[in-house]
Formats: C-alpha cells, structure tokens, sequence
C-alpha cells in the first residue's frame, strides 16, 4: 500500500529533528486510527515475502502497516522497515540485522531478545517498546525510546549520538529519556549528546563509551562501569552516582548536584 500524502509528510518532518511543526502534526495524529492500529498483510503473507527475497536482498515492508501482528522469531535480516507501522507487533526474538527501520512507527513493540547488529533506527519513534536483552551491537540509533524497557540490551559500538549534519533542521539525536537500561552494555558506544534524562542506568557497562555533552540529569548511575569513558560535558544535574564514580566525572557538568551514595 502507498503511504499517505499526510503521513509521509509526517515522517518527513520528524526526520527533520522534531522541529515546531513535526510536534505539531504528531499532536494532531490519532494513534488510535486504523492507520496506526491495524495490519494489512498476516504472519503468513509476510513469511511469503520473506521466502521471495532471498537471494541476498532484504525484504522490502516500507510503508506497510504491520501493527499488532505476531512475528516473533523471524528473520529479516538486510529487511525495509522504513516508515512502516509496527506498533505493538510482537518482533520477540527477531532477526533484524543490518535491516532499516528509519522513521518507522513502532510504539510499544515487543523486540525482547531481539538481534538488531548494525540495523539503522533514524528517526524512530520507539516510546515504550521492550527490548531487554536485544542486541544492537554496531547500530545507528537516533530513535526515540522514551519509557522503553532495554534490561540488559547490548549496544557495543552502537552509534548513538546526535546528528550533527542536519542541525539546521533540528538536533536528532537517541533519546532514552526514564528508559530502564539496568545492565546494559553500551561498551565503546558513542552516545554524544543523547538524551538520558531520568534513564535508569544502573549496573550499565559505560567503558569507554563517548557520553561527551550528552544529557543524564535525573538519570540513575549507580553502579555503572565509567571506566575511560569520556564524561566531558556530561549533566548529571541531580544524577544519583556512586561516590566511587566522582573521579570519571570530573569532567561532567552539575557534578556539585548530583547524589553522591
């Protein structure tokens, strides 16, 4: 099915960064709609399509409403994604690696244990999606998983940071803000100037990890692995760190308000 005049010029403008128009269409968006809410293929149609691209070339989904359905356990590795409706589906255990799901709507979206290395997430809207223990190792993130579950998600060498070529149209960047990411790996990750705002960061393996100007006010640090990160610019305005965590933020700002235990 092709994409509508009206939701492609929405994933359009949120590709933009989020700017004051973006956030305006997206308030006026009925989540609820059928658009949003419904499938128009079955597991069965979609196992078709993936039987039919072998051959070294990902399936193509674009555009296409996916919500709700049950896919869990399907590879789709190298697969389109881009600005497909996967809200709620249920991609437990997927194969998505080096797959794109840039500007694709998947609120919601159970991806528990999911494998996603190198996949492309730009721009997509994630808020309370499930990833815990789903492997992301070596993808590119400026999605938005605000409230999303990710215990235990690995994201080693992941490139999580802003977007600094498309700032005149506004900062893209990862947003985690309150996400649970207790124990994740985020070894040797780049997650400059991403948003983790309230984030609980618990147990999260940070070594070597570049949090350069990323924002964690708010975010829970306690026992996290800091360990050659690079902290400049990090805010932990009213963090809660370890007092054992001082000396790899030396270089953070708001140090003074954060909760050292």
């Amino acid at each position: 099915m092709r994409l509508t005049t009206g939701f492609l010029a929405l994933a359009l403008a949120i590709a933009a960064g989020f700017t004051a128009a973006a956030q305006d269409q997206m308030r006026g968006l009925d989540l609820t709609s059928p658009d949003m809410t419904t499938a128009e293929m079955t597991r069965a149609q979609v196992e078709a399509a993936l039987k039919a691209a072998r051959g070294g070339h990902g399936a193509d989904f674009a555009g296409k409403r996916l919500s709700g359905l049950d896919l869990s356990g399907l590879d789709f590795s190298g697969a389109n994604f881009r600005a497909a409706r996967l809200n709620h589906a249920n991609l437990s255990h997927a194969k998505l690696d080096g797959a794109t799901l840039d500007q694709a709507w998947a609120l919601d979206v159970d991806l528990t244990g999911a494998s996603l290395v190198k996949a492309s997430l730009f721009a997509t809207q994630m808020a309370g999606a499930r990833l815990d223990g789903a492997n992301l190792t070596g993808a590119r993130v400026t999605a938005d998983l605000t409230g999303a579950r990710l215990v235990g998600a690995r994201f080693q060498d992941a490139d999580c940071s802003a977007d600094e070529k498309n700032q005149s149209m506004g900062l893209m960047r990862a947003t985690f803000k309150s996400a649970d990411l207790s124990r994740a790996d985020f070894s040797r990750a780049n997650l400059a100037r991403a948003d983790l705002r309230f984030a609980k960061l618990s147990g999260a393996n940070l070594a070597g990890a570049t949090l350069r100007e990323a924002d964690a006010s708010g975010a829970d640090l306690r026992g996290a692995l800091l360990r050659d990160a690079d902290t400049s610019g990090l805010d932990v305005d009213s963090a809660r760190i370890d007092s054992a965590s001082v000396p790899y933020l030396a270089k953070a700002t708001h140090l003074d308000r954060a909760s050292k235990e």
